[in-house]
């Protein structure tokens, strides 16, 4: 037990490092919102250029479709070193992939253009447009990198994992059906 404990947390170790590279690419791929700052009644205000713009919705989808993605070769690579597998390491995956979602999404903002948008907008002057702050809206995105692990790697053990050996009978005869 205390070996598939140590092989569970290299698992999910390793597994939320691939978090930076899903937070690079999120950071790279992601679409960005544009803005416009403007000054009312000597207060600076921001507005979207594009109130119709779908910018907004292409952030969440982008991380969801990467952290599918991440998902999916996170469990067959585990599955493929560890095809035993184990409860620990099924957990050891799932929390990885929830720590590499959050820490993705940490560093996708870090990365991402400055967060105070209005020192932003007095920064580049009045009408001039710039890109919003990454911001994942849908929190619902980080169960994505787990979720799709889990299934993946329970496919996997459910077809190609290693079979409970068939139980013999004597004599080779099926057991005694119960009298009706």
């Amino acid at each position: 037990m205390k070996t598939e404990v140590r092989e569970a947390g290299v698992v999910a170790l390793a597994v939320a490092l691939g978090g930076v590279l899903l937070g690079v690419l999120w950071w790279w791929l992601a679409p960005h919102v544009p803005l416009v700052g403007d000054v009312v009644d000597g207060n600076w205000v921001v507005y979207l250029k594009d109130t119709e713009g779908e910018q907004a919705v292409g952030v969440d989808g982008t991380f969801t479709l990467l952290g599918l993605g991440f998902g999916v070769v996170s469990a067959l690579v585990v599955f493929l070193l560890r095809r035993r597998g184990g409860v620990p390491l099924v957990v050891g995956l799932a929390l990885g992939g929830l720590l590499g979602s959050l820490l993705a999404w940490r560093l996708g903002v870090w990365l991402g253009p400055a967060e105070d948008v209005v020192a932003h907008a007095r920064e580049v002057g009045k009408g001039v447009t710039f890109s919003a702050p990454l911001k994942l809206g849908a929190k619902g995105a980080l169960l994505a990198w787990p979720l799709a692990a889990l299934v993946l790697h329970l496919g996997l053990t459910a077809l190609f994992g290693p079979r409970d050996p068939e139980p013999e009978f004597e004599h080779g005869a099926y057991p005694s059906q119960p009298a009706a």
